[in-house]
């Protein structure tokens, strides 16, 4: 078996919570849908343009009512 070795020199910052981390993008690009379910996202200058463009366009939802099971009423025979 022969391995490459590829010097990846271009690095990407990801962010889950406080916490900020530093892989190389071919390691994200690779495993981009492991990144994301683990809650990782790329750090981007236009993350905060994305939300606001994400805000104009919500819909509020409607609430479910809560119904309640009428009680078997007991015959008396």
């Amino acid at each position: 078996m022969v391995k490459l070795v590829i010097p990846s020199t271009e690095k990407v910052s990801l962010k889950r919570g406080n916490k900020i981390i530093q892989r190389p993008r071919v390691d994200y690009e690779t495993n981009k849908a492991v990144w994301n379910f683990r809650g990782f996202k790329l750090v981007e200058d236009n993350v905060k343009e994305v939300k606001e463009v994400v805000a104009e366009n919500v819909v509020p939802l409607k609430k479910k009512r809560k119904t309640r099971k009428k009680k078997d009423e007991q015959v008396d025979l």
